[in-house]
């Protein structure tokens, strides 16, 4: 059995053990166009900061591919996939045959037409090791940074530049940072944290203009009309699934690659895992991409052990983002912005001088969702809950609480949601 695999995040990474799992006699083949063995993304700004060298940035052990026994290509780019050949194609004009092929390519920054970037020297994306290290190279040369996009990636972006001692103005369109992931509070908590480490922020604000002439960058001018001096512009607006050489191969694409609950896509054999797929959603079921670390490695675990002939299913992508930012942890998870507020009950706790927050929403009886800002130990108790749909009603007044646990869990429920990790006491 012949398994290719195109790329080598961590869905690759759930995959291979995945398949591994089931067959340990197949062949496996990794093709990555980046020149790294699979690394911690999360780790890119602190890379750029200085806080760790490029030794810290794998997070396997250096014997995982020749363990496993998979053939590596690094540096490789795949150009098309020719499914009634089991074929894939690379940019050098080498095919590699498949018996069973999994789509793990992640997701290309997005780069709106912005007047100006053109023929701008200094504009940069931050989503790779690479893009960390090309920023790194030229940091002498970087005095004022623009980022444009205040989510994630443009956060991790400021503090990675934070670190280098630049000054940094983030630029987001919304009225608010970390506006898709977090509710109005957190992100005015985290804005907060930002502003007192000297960032400046602009809210409901975008560039329509980089200026400056044979290459160099003088600046941005806002659609207000206000300019911000800058020699550097990070544009960190989001991510789109990379799966535009699927072109041609008869591979359902939508927003993502879609597949069904076993990571099949539309082709027989074909298989799509973490950013770059289109999955059901666990709570609407409808089919979403959905970039978030963990989940991309469940579902890499679900498509290799599918794809050698075991079976798993997927149980739906739960939403669930993670954000230390000048050491004050943030964790948001499934509901966080009710569409209809009125068809659900909140609950908050916050104490906004030291960075505390705590935001409980429920629907009926059951926990859907939760924003945790400052004290985010006991998080993976409540993903829990929400995952396993547990009637929260007897402990229901304790989930704001501070020491919120384990231990304050009835001990029926404990025994439901950890017994078969042998937790329970």
């Amino acid at each position: 059995m012949n398994y290719v695999i195109i790329g080598n995040s961590v869905a690759a990474v759930g995959a291979i053990r995945g398949i591994r799992s089931v067959d340990l006699e197949g062949n496996i083949t990794v093709i990555s166009r980046e020149r790294h063995i699979a690394y911690g993304r999360p780790l890119i700004s602190y890379l750029l900061g200085g806080l760790i060298t490029e030794k810290r940035m794998a997070y396997l052990p250096e014997d995982f591919y020749e363990n496993n026994r998979v053939n590596l290509l690094l540096n490789s780019e795949v150009v098309g996939v020719e499914t009634d050949k089991k074929r894939v194609r690379l940019a050098a004009g080498d095919a590699i045959g498949y018996d069973s092929l999994l789509i793990a390519t992640g997701g290309d920054p997005f780069v709106p037409p912005i007047e100006g970037m053109a023929d701008k020297e200094k504009v940069f994306t931050f989503t790779t090791w690479d893009d960390a290290a090309k920023l790194k190279g030229i940091a002498h040369d970087i005095d004022r940074v623009v980022v444009i996009g205040g989510g994630l990636i443009g956060l991790k972006a400021a503090e990675g530049l934070h670190l280098l001692g630049k000054q940094i103005a983030v630029v987001e369109l919304a009225d608010r940072v970390l506006s898709s992931a977090f509710d109005r509070t957190a992100g005015r908590i985290v804005a907060k944290k930002m502003k007192a480490n000297g960032i400046e922020v602009l809210t409901e604000e975008t560039v329509v203009r980089i200026e400056g002439e044979g290459g160099v960058i003088t600046g941005v001018t806002l659609k207000s009309g206000d300019f911000v001096p800058c020699d550097t512009v990070i544009v960190a607006i989001g991510v789109r699934p990379a799966a535009g050489f699927l072109k041609g191969s008869k591979i359902e694409v939508n927003r993502g690659v879609v597949v069904d609950d076993t990571m099949e896509t539309s082709m027989k054999g074909v298989f799509a895992a973490g950013d770059v797929a289109e999955a059901r959603d666990f709570f609407s079921g409808s089919k979403n991409p959905l970039p978030i670390w963990p989940d991309a490695y469940i579902q890499g675990d679900i498509a290799g052990c599918t794809m050698a002939g075991g079976e798993k299913t997927y149980s739906g992508g739960l939403a669930m983002n993670s954000i230390e930012f000048f050491k004050v942890s943030t964790i948001s998870m499934g509901i966080t912005n009710p569409a209809d507020p009125s068809a659900y009950e909140v609950l908050t706790y916050q104490d906004l001088e030291n960075y505390q927050y705590r935001k409980i929403i429920l629907q009926g009886n059951l926990l859907v969702g939760a924003v945790l800002v400052g004290n985010v130990e006991r998080a993976g108790i409540l993903a829990g809950l929400i995952r396993e749909k547990v009637d929260v009603a007897p402990f229901k007044d304790k989930l704001l609480a501070p020491d919120f646990g384990f231990i304050l869990l009835p001990r029926e429920i404990r025994s439901a949601l950890f017994a078969p990790m042998g937790k329970v006491a």
